[in-house]
């Protein structure tokens, strides 16, 4: 697989110079997402941008989400007609856009979409995550029918959790590419 179809789907506010996503870009060659806003994310603009990318893709890609990029991933296959052109997906750190303090700062992202993903997933949370619980995030997991992975008491799983290029991860990333089934 080639690099660039390796899709980095940051969450609001985009992921910074010291964020792995934005790490594993520069190392790796992944291909970063642009939204047109990210300070205030519509919905229904991100997964419109989302679907552009994978079409134009010229083979199948695999997504690399973190916080609200999981819930674009989920809303995007829930109505998507081109899930086949994901392999797998990497969701770490999913916010829960239905509680209260976080619909209110991202109004347009509520409900959770909860339907099952069509493609092998993971979900990475950390149980100190300010905007998911753990029981909650283990919820989504279930509903997506992904793997859950409880990387300890590590916050929102940014760049402020000291995780530098997070070689964990990675390899995470890695095993889920090659347990996903062949195009």
């Amino acid at each position: 697989m080639k690099p660039s179809n390796i899709l980095i789907l940051p969450g609001w506010q985009n992921s910074g110079p010291g964020h792995w996503q934005s790490l594993w870009e520069s190392a790796h060659g992944y291909q970063r997402v642009e939204q047109h806003d990210w300070m205030q994310p519509l919905r229904g603009d991100w997964i419109a941008r989302l679907e552009d990318v994978v079409l134009d893709a010229d083979e199948p890609v695999v997504l690399v989400a973190h916080s609200l990029g999981c819930m674009l991933t989920a809303a995007w296959a829930a109505h998507s007609r081109n899930t086949r052109r994901v392999k797998a997906a990497l969701l770490v750190a999913p916010p829960d856009v239905d509680r209260e303090e976080v619909r209110q700062m991202l109004t347009s992202w509520a409900p959770v979409p909860l339907q099952t993903l069509p493609f092998v997933s993971a979900v990475l949370a950390s149980s100190r995550d300010p905007y998911c619980r753990p029981d909650r995030a283990r919820e989504f997991a279930a509903a997506w029918g992904s793997e859950f992975v409880d990387v300890g008491p590590l916050g929102h799983l940014n760049a402020d959790s000291g995780l530098g290029d997070w070689p964990e991860a990675h390899q995470k990333l890695q095993a889920l590419m090659h347990s996903a089934p062949a195009s």
